[in-house]
């Protein structure tokens, strides 16, 4: 692969990265505390589960582009342009998505512990079962969650500048 293409790769995963990252922070300082302040329980909770159905499509589809990216820009290196910053910020977009399953994981756990079934909030907003406590207490993890992945994935978004800067770019 020609070295423009190899700069295109790394350049699109860059900025792919650097979107994944506003995204995060976007989402966690800007959009969900106006979620956490609406007055009833049945439309924030249907705004919040909108919200992060959609955002789990939006990052998957940045961050699989921003990981292929690097990944293929490593592979078509040749040996002395093969640089290891392009693993390292891969694993910042792997190290990210592993904290989004270890909390879903803990949240299914949760649930089950506690006998409900995976769709309980919103069978039991609709009927007015639910307490606004408790997915107020969701939307907060899911809201620190962000931030942590947010921060992870800024260090890989600082390594990524640093590392076209660092290639003559």
């Amino acid at each position: 692969m020609s070295r423009p293409a190899i700069f295109a790769s790394k350049f699109v995963g860059t900025i792919s990265l650097g979107l994944l990252t506003g995204s995060s922070f976007t989402l966690s300082s800007l959009i969900l505390p106006p979620l956490l302040s609406l007055p009833t329980l049945p439309p924030a909770l249907a705004s919040f589960t909108t919200l992060r159905r959609s955002t789990a499509t939006y990052q998957t589809a940045l961050a699989s582009l921003a990981a292929t990216s690097f990944l293929l820009a490593y592979a078509v290196s040749p040996r002395e342009a093969k640089h290891p910053y392009l693993l390292w910020t891969t694993s910042t977009l792997l190290a990210g998505w592993g904290i989004g399953w270890w909390r879903r994981d803990a949240e299914k756990e949760l649930t089950l512990e506690e006998g409900r079934s995976p769709g309980w909030a919103k069978a039991r907003a609709e009927s007015g079962e639910v307490n606004g406590e408790m997915v107020r207490e969701e939307m907060e993890g899911w809201r620190w969650g962000q931030v942590l992945r947010g921060g992870v994935w800024a260090l890989g978004w600082g390594m990524s500048v640093v590392g076209i800067w660092g290639d003559g770019a």
